[in-house]
């Protein structure tokens, strides 16, 4: 039994929690950045906002982020930072309002996602970097020749100053995904957090996720021909010249150095004509926006699925961040663009750093004890499951970690939910089933179970 000593110390401890958190509740409902209500919204029991974070001494750029907290005990949950790939696409537009946030536009209002992942952690999206969505440099010129640097450099300082404004989650476990270039732009601003920790501990790192990451050019590119060729895309002879004659890497290498040859001119003409421009590369077995099709557009992700499909869910998001009044919820302005868009148009991003591995940055950071999941939506020919899994199968190898859970199906609910493998308790692989370049577009479920596994350190379901 307590004590009387220990009772009144339990109460006091309630006590000055209670006072702690009422202040911290009030600190946020005064907050200048607090979204009082999207336009379309419905009313939700979780707290919501955006704006902007100066992240250059001169304040000549600013990114834009949206930040969605828990519905349940955000006090309790983890932060988890979202950041897309590209490079040059937006966290807003396609992880928050199309893949894992709380709402999808439809029509002229939003509805609510049923599988969002601010249902397991507080969920912050970063529009990175300046010159993607709402997020801006007031000198045009820094916007030529953009690189991984400079990005991470950014994101860096963009965490810090953002702590400043939310200080009441500076101790909280860290976490930080995103897909496709992130695989760039998660290892190297993970690397910075680890390296900023040696001298002034400020980020509670614990952990990354990668979707269908690019993190080493030949392995991942070149996986492409034998996913086109295994899903019946290409022909026999066109999988052999396109392995031979000039294998993706070196086109991609050619075409961003300015130098395309007259043999990878012909090996892509053959091989974009057998895939069709009517076949979503992102997922090979969803129909497509016939609308966005034939308008030739430049988006470079996937459309939303599910059982109800809306293939046209980017056209939607783009109309609705274009509103007035959705702008101005958001505490956002266009600034340099006449218009916010899925990917920036504005941007040269240094196209040439896709050639940069960050594999070895990944196993630097398992040396650190962060925990690394990569995952793939196993029906992505873009960056396809068999390049990352040889690429984190080589490097358990590498940092000589052993099988813990050997390749084995997961489980959502009564159905396979995907395969997995996890090396040391630290580095893990798992693929989505029937899941796109961008998982949560097309199995929100399963990929929701794939992010509370991944925050917990628990297993994958291994039966029903």
């Amino acid at each position: 039994m307590l004590t009387m000593a220990w009772k009144a110390m339990v109460v006091v401890a309630a006590a000055l929690f209670q006072l702690c958190s009422s202040r911290e509740l009030e600190s946020l409902l005064s907050h200048p950045d607090k979204i009082t209500k999207l336009p379309g919204q419905s009313q939700v029991n979780f707290q919501q906002f955006s704006g902007y974070i100066a992240v250059d001494d001169l304040k000549q750029r600013a990114l834009f982020y949206y930040f969605v907290e828990a519905e349940i005990d955000p006090s309790t949950k983890p932060l988890v930072l979202w950041l897309n790939g590209g490079p040059g696409c937006s966290s807003l537009g396609v992880g928050a309002f199309s893949e894992n946030g709380p709402f999808r536009p439809s029509g002229q209002g939003l509805v609510r996602n049923e599988y969002s992942w601010n249902k397991e952690a507080n969920m912050l999206y970063l529009e990175t970097p300046a010159g993607v969505g709402f997020s801006y440099s007031s000198d045009p010129s820094y916007y030529e020749g953009v690189d991984d640097k400079t990005t991470a450099r950014d994101n860096l300082v963009f965490l810090q100053h953002w702590f400043e404004k939310f200080p009441q989650y500076k101790d909280r476990d860290l976490y930080i995904t995103g897909e496709s270039y992130a695989g760039h732009y998660v290892p190297q601003l993970a690397e910075l957090m680890v390296e900023f920790n040696k001298n002034q501990k400020l980020f509670n790192l614990k952990g990354i996720a990668l979707g269908n990451p690019v993190l080493e050019f030949y392995t991942d590119f070149n996986s492409r021909a034998e996913f086109f060729w295994s899903h019946g895309l290409i022909s026999d002879s066109t999988y052999k010249i396109f392995t031979s004659a000039c294998n993706y890497s070196r086109y991609v290498s050619e075409y961003y150095g300015g130098s395309l040859s007259p043999i990878c001119a012909r090996v892509m003409s053959q091989v974009t004509r057998e895939t069709s421009r009517f076949v979503d590369k992102y997922d090979v077995t969803l129909d497509v926006c016939i609308s966005s099709v034939l308008s030739q557009s430049m988006v470079l992700t996937p459309k939303q699925v599910g059982e109800h499909i809306d293939v046209c869910v980017e056209d939607e998001t783009v109309n609705y961040l274009n509103r007035r009044d959705v702008r101005e919820a958001l505490h956002a302005r266009l600034t340099g663009v006449t218009k916010w868009a899925v990917c920036s148009s504005v941007l040269e991003y240094e196209l040439l750093d896709v050639q940069i591995p960050t594999i070895t940055t990944v196993g630097s950071l398992v040396k650190s004890g962060i925990a690394v999941l990569v995952y793939s939506g196993d029906q992505d020919s873009v960056i396809p499951l068999t390049g990352s899994r040889k690429l984190v199968q080589n490097l358990a190898r590498g940092l000589g970690l052993r099988t813990t859970v050997p390749y084995r199906v997961w489980f959502e609910g009564k159905q396979v939910g995907g395969w997995t493998q996890v090396y040391g308790d630290i580095l893990s692989f798992a693929t989505i089933r029937g899941a796109s370049h961008e998982a949560p577009f097309s199995q929100p479920e399963r990929s929701l179970v794939l992010f509370r596994a991944f925050l917990t350190g628990r297993p994958l379901p291994e039966t029903f």
